[in-house]
């Protein structure tokens, strides 16, 4: 089973954005902050914005897939600077499916097609998934298939962490409480 999605993610990036992300992020690098530095020193066009920034705003179609609470891993890879006025389009791709969980692979380019960033990501497949997600079996979202609610409830001498489909991620970040 494959599934795709391809989002616009950022529209004419902003230097208001990037800034707002350095305050954030706490990176004040002047390769992002400070124009005569980017371009003077560093030779750039302009300042840059932060692979950080990139990678976050390319998560946004992990999270609006799958829910951000579902996502266990996300890596990329920055290929190419992303500028102020870039518009991003990022595709996800399910590339495989075991034991409840996704693996994506995923890709941004700017409005010229370079790409900017590369990477990998593994969600875990639910409910609320499914209906994002047409055309992944049943088989392939449930973490233990064949075992009812009730028997893993009640399966004597196995543990929270054998029964746990994310073990170490806290009820509160599972339940979407945490944001």
């Amino acid at each position: 089973m494959t599934g795709e999605r391809t989002e616009v993610v950022v529209t004419d990036l902003k230097r208001t954005q990037i800034v707002m992300y350095a305050g954030a992020s706490g990176d004040y690098n002047p390769l992002h902050t400070d124009e005569p530095f980017a371009t003077q020193v560093a030779g750039n066009p302009t300042v840059m914005a932060h692979g950080m920034l990139t990678m976050g705003l390319a998560g946004r179609v992990l999270t609006g897939w799958f829910g951000h609470e579902n996502i266990l891993r996300y890596r990329a890879r920055f290929k190419a600077p992303v500028w102020p006025g870039d518009t991003l389009t990022v595709t996800a791709k399910v590339t495989g499916m075991a034991e409840g969980r996704a693996e994506i692979t995923l890709s941004a380019v700017n409005a010229t097609g370079t790409e900017v960033l590369t990477g990998t990501a593994t969600a875990l497949i639910t409910d609320s998934a499914r209906d994002l997600a047409p055309g992944v079996s049943d088989a392939a979202r449930d973490p233990a298939p064949g075992v009812s609610d009730a028997a893993r409830d009640l399966a004597p001498g196995v543990s929270d962490a054998a029964q746990d489909p994310a073990p170490g991620v806290p009820d509160a970040v599972r339940n979407g409480a945490a944001r």
